[in-house]
């Protein structure tokens, strides 16, 4: 296994997280690869660890000369519909969509659908 946290597939078949390995040399190098976290309580590790949540309204291109004319109470008109879902990434990763709501006079996002994306 090398260094850099890579895994063979055989490691990530086995059942038990671990894979033997045989260098060739004699005895297989066996690697223990621990178990997945079974509860929120296995997580409390990770838990004071800071993300960045953005919640994304719309989109809009523009040259500089026109961002430069902008003052206050300019419109910016924005890619998305009234009521379509916002993106929602965390460390910019597209994660979730949703809605925006207000709570006690302050902007919210509701998640609506979780984004499913392969790891590769």
């Amino acid at each position: 296994m090398s260094d850099d946290g890579d895994f063979n597939l055989d490691e990530l078949d086995d059942p038990k997280g671990r894979a033997d390995k045989d260098d060739g040399g004699g005895e297989p190098e066996t690697t223990h690869v621990p178990d997945r976290p079974r509860s929120a309580s296995d997580l409390e590790a990770v838990y004071d660890i800071p993300v960045q949540v953005s919640a994304v309204l719309g989109k809009s291109h523009m040259q500089v000369n026109q961002l430069l004319k902008l003052g206050r109470g300019a419109v910016v008109e924005l890619d998305r519909k009234v009521g379509e879902a916002i993106d929602i990434y965390v460390n910019n990763r597209l994660v979730a969509r949703g809605e925006v709501v207000v709570v006690e006079e302050r902007l919210g996002v509701t998640m609506t659908e979780i984004i499913k994306t392969d790891r590769s």
